[in-house]
């Protein structure tokens, strides 16, 4: 090759980065280099060498990779998205490794092993279109695979890229899904009022026709608890399963079934245990909201079904609540409905400032002047007035009160079989109303219609503890824990177990769950006094001093007195317990 000669050849070009990268070097800076470096070494050099192709360069969050064919470069992108699926199953959404792909046919040049050129900028601008877990590819890689491969493709149509002069035909990797099974298509149904829901049949992968029942069996149970839910529309197992063994574009199942959200998933067995994993879907958008994965051993069937079941229903509730926040948070002021002032008031409380609780308030406010009998929105109020008195955030008028306790009645009148609603209802009842045996029964019936609502279970375990019943206090909030692991409400769980504890004269332990609740919510001034009674009990008078202080400067209102009055629902023993350890720490009288 003579001097300054260009090399140029044809290629497939495989541009890949990871979603949300500044967020988790933000969060964790160490840990996000050794997952990285793991997924590295185990899967990706690995997958990359099996399929023939060369990595070109790398990037702190990105590979570039060069292949000799289309088909190789799209194989080895879909099993790497699909093992990184797997991979997250375990992991908290926040923490996950989530890899978008572009792929494209073009010319490129070569210089000292690097490559140039349309060809590799093409492909690293589709990778920006790919949703995160998702894959891009042009035209003209499309045009290479199509009937090769049995996978299916969304045609995104033209889209005009950064610094390429003509728009891009650009087709989406539909995952997991075969265009030769497509479906007819049908005019779409309109999508429900509620958040609506299938669980398609799971895939049988166990190699066994025999466990074809133990599959079925289990996306029965599964839809049966996600459909106690209810306010979520869910499509009936039996017209979900006219799906089973044609496995359709998920966009077109919800667009035939009128839902937003689908669940689908998959069973492997190896010897004597089974792997079960479950991907939520969010149709409008192609996203992937969760990825869970279950194992289990099949010598009591029906136990593991019930387990899995209640897993499934407790680890999607909360992935769905936040995906309808964000879609409300998205829609323009002027077409709110009460529903999406009741979700944006939701949001508001999860962040569990003043400021935010105050705001949710007024969401509340906005969502009943809407539909006076909107029951999420009516609980929301009281669920909000507890949050403010528990924290000492701001005075609170018997006009106040009465509000929230009349919006309360209602909501439970209104709305009996959602276990959100009617625990929300409760609480207020019982901290406001003392109305303790009405707010049980309302929480055993909810329950029994659902015993996966974990905020129902730790609603109960509150009024247990309250109750000086501490032992069935940790038991209902331990449940609550398991089936909300990443709950935005976990705070909440640790910081009632903590005053469980202090009922139970446990006062290390109490201490312990305390500082767990306060390592997810600084501020928190109820899991503050319930770590000064525990640290005075034991003695450690300097420490309970200065948290304390600490919790005075939250909440300078504070007194023996105004404690008796917040507190006049717990149980005579229990009170004086966190009096007697207060005023030994030094909280003033009046």
């Amino acid at each position: 090759m003579s001097e300054g000669r260009v090399e140029r050849r044809l290629a497939a070009i495989l541009a890949v980065d990871v979603a949300g990268y500044s967020r988790l070097m933000g969060e964790d800076e160490e840990g996000t280099l050794t997952a990285l470096r793991a997924v590295r070494r185990e899967l990706g050099d690995p997958k990359i060498a099996e399929h023939r192709g060369r990595i070109v360069k790398t990037t702190g969050d990105g590979l570039l990779v060069e292949f000799a064919s289309v088909v190789d470069a799209v194989r080895c992108a879909v099993e790497l998205q699909r093992e990184m699926i797997a991979r997250n199953a375990a992991t908290p959404a926040g923490r996950r490794i989530e890899f978008r792909m572009g792929i494209n046919l073009g010319d490129i040049l070569i210089e000292d092993g690097d490559v140039f050129g349309d060809g590799v900028n093409i492909a690293a601008r589709l990778e920006a279109l790919a949703a995160p877990g998702g894959i891009c590819l042009s035209a003209a890689a499309h045009e290479q695979v199509r009937d090769k491969l049995d996978i299916a493709f969304d045609d995104l149509g033209e889209q005009q890229v950064k610094n390429i002069a003509r728009p891009v035909r650009t087709y989406a990797v539909a995952l997991g899904t075969s265009p030769h099974a497509a479906l007819p298509v049908v005019a779409p149904l309109p999508l429900p009022d509620k958040p609506s829901l299938v669980v398609l049949p799971f895939q049988n992968l166990t190699g066994d026709a025999e466990q074809e029942y133990f599959v079925d069996g289990m996306v029965e149970e599964i839809t049966t608890a996600i459909a106690r839910l209810r306010w979520l529309f869910v499509i009936a197992r039996n017209s979900a399963f006219t799906y089973k063994g044609k496995p359709a574009d998920v966009k077109q199942v919800a667009q035939e079934l009128g839902v937003r959200y689908v669940l689908e998933g998959s069973v492997r067995k190896a010897g004597n245990r089974v792997r079960i994993t479950g991907q939520l879907i969010d149709t409008t958008t192609g996203a992937h909201l969760s990825a869970d994965r279950f194992d289990g051993a099949l010598d009591d069937i029906f136990a593991l079904q019930d387990e899995v079941a209640a897993s499934v229903a407790g680890a999607i509730e909360p992935k769905l609540r936040q995906a309808e926040i964000e879609r409300a948070s998205r829609k323009p002021t002027a077409n709110l409905t009460a529903y999406d002032l009741y979700l944006r008031a939701l949001a508001q409380s999860y962040r569990f400032t003043e400021e935010s609780v105050a705001e949710s308030v007024v969401l509340a406010r906005q969502a009943l002047a809407i539909d006076p009998f909107c029951a999420p929105a009516a609980a929301m109020l009281g669920w909000c007035r507890a949050l403010q008195r528990i924290q000492g955030w701001g005075a609170q008028s018997d006009a106040d009160i009465d509000e929230a306790c009349r919006l309360a009645r209602q909501a439970l009148e209104a709305e009996r079989d959602d276990a959100e609603t009617v625990c929300r209802a409760a609480l207020t009842l019982f901290r406001f109303a003392g109305e303790a045996a009405m707010s049980v029964a309302a929480l055993d019936r909810a329950l029994a219609l659902n015993p996966n609502a974990a905020h129902a279970w730790l609603i109960r375990g509150h009024i247990h503890a309250s109750r000086n019943e501490p032992e069935k206090a940790i038991e209902a909030i331990e449940r609550a824990r398991r089936l909300s692991p990443f709950d935005p409400y976990a705070s909440l769980y640790a910081g009632n177990i903590a005053a469980a504890h202090v009922a139970a004269r446990r006062f290390e332990q109490a201490i312990e769950w305390a500082d767990r609740a306060l390592h997810e919510q600084p501020r928190m001034v109820a899991v503050m006094r319930v770590k000064i009674v525990a640290l005075a009990h034991l003695g450690h008078m300097d420490e309970a001093r200065a948290e304390l202080s600490r919790a005075l400067a939250i909440d300078p209102k504070l007194t023996i007195a105004d404690l008796r009055e917040r507190a006049h629902f717990a149980a005579p023993e229990v009170l004086e317990l966190f009096v007697t350890g207060l005023r030994r720490a030094g909280l003033p009288e009046e």
